[in-house]
């Protein structure tokens, strides 16, 4: 079972590219030990439509067509607010019930096409703010570390 996260824009060089490099790499052998298979990074490139709407409407395109096979969770502040033991948990029922992969999905700068969130399965919050998306993706990786040490009763998780 693949894990891919699919983010719109390119991280540059720099604390959160480094950050997310950390939790990536921590996160692909637990990933296999655990049945998961390999955990894997795309970056599409933004939009350059003349508008919010519009590139938000291409780049949802863009998104849908690079998601593999298996559920797509969201991440939108306008989601729900879940515990990592809950994700963690829809991480393994997906892959005990045999999906192929999970699709993890971060909007560029505009945030995402409803049509996106449309299309998920589930559609996390990390809070009602707005953050910038490269916060984001390194938030993103770190939760499927955590549900990953979760899953492997691994001591990284403390309650």
């Amino acid at each position: 079972m693949r894990i891919l996260v699919l983010s719109v824009g390119r991280l540059k060089a720099g604390p959160e590219k480094a950050l997310c490099e950390r939790y990536h790499e921590r996160s692909g052998p637990l990933a296999r030990s655990l049945g998961f298979g390999t955990v894997d990074l795309a970056e599409l490139p933004e939009s350059s439509a003349r508008n919010a709407d519009q590139r938000k409407a291409e780049e949802a395109k863009a998104l849908i067509a690079r998601c593999g096979p298996g559920p797509v969770i969201v991440f939108d502040e306008r989601g729900a607010s879940l515990t990592s033991e809950h994700v963690a948990h829809r991480f393994s029922t997906w892959r005990d019930s045999g999906e192929a992969g999970i699709n993890l999905i971060i909007g560029g700068p505009d945030g995402l096409d409803v049509s996106v969130r449309e299309a998920a399965a589930l559609v996390l919050s990390f809070g009602a703010m707005t953050m910038p998306h490269q916060i984001v993706r390194a938030l993103v990786l770190e939760q499927v570390y955590r549900s990953l040490t979760i899953l492997a009763r691994h001591p990284y998780h403390r309650v």
